[in-house]
């Protein structure tokens, strides 16, 4: 009996590059199947450390960032366009296409929506970390933000630990009141908070555009983890040199952390952390990372090209599933 047809085979039947939408990209990568993906990924031999750099090409009204990466099954890239201005005209910060090929011919064989893909799998990054560094009952979550990146790690932290309380800090009012009325039926208990609420946090979720931290880190539980998700630039960062020095810190990979990752460049670059104290992701999914419960665990992501891979190839296979 013959099997599944490969992504070769089916782009060759049909020449019209399908177009998955957000809503689409949605319902093919549930928060767990993603985290899933990620793991399962860098379990069976992925290695961050080949990803291209990420061009950043400044235009005039902003930039716009691409995103290669290859696998045995498919290769992709990702064009993202920031735009500052965007919000205030009542548009995204944040938006682009991704571009799906197999990886034998480079023949198209989907382009997603790169905005949700992104959301998703930031979140889903995260939580694959947290999952393995999170104490088994974290029950407490600290979120940073009021957007879609907020909001993903809200689902991705729930779907890997029992949450039960959400505290979000936000500059913007309005948003916050916002933010708090979409979880009003979610069973969770979720209300405004201020940066010393990390003191009784189990789990913290950064994922802001600041370019300073966002709370003093000797506030920190020794058993609570950190996700910090919002900048990908030498001289931004969310946590503070304290958070560092007393963590246990895993990267997604140590080249690109020590390239882009303020939050790791800047204690480096003050001899209050080594890179040979910096720990991956694929280490810690692989179970070389060793368990220290007595300090907190820091991971820092600023989002790389192959998780983008990772998930878009794991939804065009649910869609073509149906």
């Amino acid at each position: 009996m013959k099997g599944s047809p490969s992504p070769m085979e089916v782009a060759m039947t049909d020449r019209t590059t399908p177009v998955i939408a957000a809503g689409e990209v949605r319902s093919a990568l549930p928060m767990r199947v993603a985290v899933a993906a990620v793991q399962e990924a860098l379990r069976g031999g992925l290695d961050p450390e080949t990803d291209p750099v990420r061009a950043a090409v400044p235009v005039d009204a902003g930039q716009l960032l691409l995103m290669p990466a290859q696998s045995s099954r498919y290769a992709g890239v990702k064009i993202a366009s920031v735009a500052p201005d965007n919000p205030a005209r009542g548009l995204p910060r944040i938006q682009g296409a991704y571009l799906l090929l197999d990886a034998d011919t480079l023949t198209p064989l989907a382009i997603l929506d790169a905005v949700e893909l992104t959301a998703i799998r930031t979140a889903a990054v995260s939580a694959a970390a947290a999952d393995l560094l999170a104490e088994p009952d974290a029950a407490r979550l600290v979120v940073f933000g009021t957007g879609p990146q907020a909001h993903s790690h809200v689902e991705a932290l729930r779907s890997v630990r029992p949450l039960r309380h959400v505290a979000v800090i936000a500059r913007d009012e309005q948003r916050r009141e916002e933010f708090l009325l979409r979880y009003e039926d979610s069973g969770l208990v979720v209300e405004a908070g201020d940066p010393g609420a990390v003191s009784g946090a189990d789990l913290v979720a950064c994922c802001t555009t600041a370019r300073t931290p966002l709370f003093d880190g000797s506030l920190l539980a020794d058993h609570a983890t950190v996700v910090a998700v919002g900048s990908h630039e030498p001289d931004a960062r969310e946590v503070d040199e304290v958070t560092v020095r007393r963590s246990t810190v895993v990267v997604e990979a140590r080249s690109a952390a020590l390239r882009e990752a303020g939050d790791i460049i800047q204690p480096v670059l003050a001899g209050q952390l080594s890179p040979e104290e910096l720990f991956t992701l694929a280490e810690l999914v692989r179970g070389c990372v060793p368990a220290d419960r007595d300090r907190p665990r820091l991971f820092k992501s600023v989002g790389m090209a192959w998780e983008d891979l990772v998930l878009a190839g794991a939804a065009y296979e649910a869609t073509r599933r149906g």
